[in-house]
């Protein structure tokens, strides 16, 4: 295009309000993100109906705060840019709204972009010259996605968990070892500091119909086995050492799983997404296994991985450029599949 192409973006799936402007899908113009992790730390998890009352406290602020700090005006906008699945429905709802709202009121196109092609697109902010095809890892606290990106906007998910994701593994076993919430984060800190990895043998899980997918469930109770079996022995658990034994378990079947599609599929290209993408242990074995093979491994800094709405800035402006627009009965969609719209 000749034009400039800036996208006022909106998230707001889960307990992280974001607003983001992005030019051109991969220059960031701005990206607020107002967390609310200290409020729902204290009910150990995301609280859907307090998510949702700070969502509509806060959303306001972080659009004109984005704005702001992008030095552009609203009425430049090509389009706005919105998470309407999958995700919690009162937060979604919250975004969804807003960006209606907005649309309605200015006539700026509106645009739904899907939330894990959202962290898939955040890859394209970093590495400018990553283009489709190639295989994408997306790891979160909801989903654990194996997918084939053929083409902007069009994936085939050919791996994804049978039980808990990844994410949720983390922060359970997080809990049930004293932590607390967000697991991933306090486990990947204290591993960092200390923790054998090679302590205790946890399972790696398999799926005999599909070698992609992933389950995590058994993983879970082996730890919370190991934990109880100590506690009636009376043995003292170390704390630090269970969880590098649980983290690199679940880093061993992300890396292996993964691994194997990008040989069967023949890419030379490799990329992760998501929250748990974040993970130092993770992005480590990742960046030794591709250079081992000869594969181009990409990944977006820790805050792109988080929920942010510069991905959905990114994944709206491929959605623009094909010709993608939502009406105004745009829903929230929390089960919301890749690939539908």
């Amino acid at each position: 295009m000749d034009k400039d192409i800036l996208i006022l973006a909106i998230e707001s799936s889960c307990d992280e309000t974001a607003a983001a402007v992005v030019k051109n899908g991969s220059e960031v113009c701005s990206n607020i993100i107002s967390s609310q992790i200290d409020l729902h730390t204290l009910y150990g998890g995301v609280v859907p109906e307090i998510a949702s009352r700070k969502h509509i406290e806060k959303i306001n602020q972080v659009i004109e705060e984005a704005l702001r700090v992008s030095g552009y005006e609203l009425t430049q906008m090509d389009a706005i840019a919105v998470t309407y699945g999958p995700g919690l429905v009162g937060p979604l709802l919250v975004g969804v709204s807003e960006a209606k709202a907005i649309s309605f009121a200015t006539g700026i196109p509106l645009i739904g972009v899907h939330h894990i092609e959202g962290h898939i697109s955040a890859n394209y902010i970093e590495n400018k010259d990553l283009e489709p095809p190639f295989i994408c890892l997306v790891v979160s606290g909801g989903h654990s996605h194996l997918v084939v990106v053929k083409d902007y906007g069009e994936y085939e998910i050919i791996g994804r968990t049978r039980d808990d994701a990844a994410g949720e593994a983390f922060d359970k076993v997080a809990r049930a070892i004293g932590l607390g919430y967000p697991g991933g984060p306090k486990i990947d800190k204290l591993v960092a500091k200390e923790g054998n990895p090679d302590a205790i043998r946890f399972p790696r899980a398999k799926v005999e119909e599909n070698a992609y997918d992933f389950s995590f469930s058994g993983l879970k109770s082996a730890v919370l086995n190991y934990l109880n079996g100590c506690r009636m022995k009376e043995q003292e658990i170390c704390v630090a050492d269970v969880a590098a034994s649980f983290q690199q378990a679940v880093v061993d079947v992300l890396v292996d799983h993964a691994m194997h599609a990008v040989k069967q599929y023949d890419y030379k290209t490799f990329a992760i997404a998501g929250g748990v993408a974040s993970n130092s242990a993770l992005r480590k074995a990742f960046a030794e296994r591709c250079k081992a093979e000869g594969i181009r491994f990409c990944h977006p800094s820790p805050i792109l991985c988080t929920d942010n709405a510069a991905m959905i800035g990114a994944a709206g402006y491929y959605e623009y450029i094909k010709g993608v627009r939502s009406d105004m009965d745009l829903n929230a969609v929390p089960n919301l599949r890749l690939g539908e719209r």
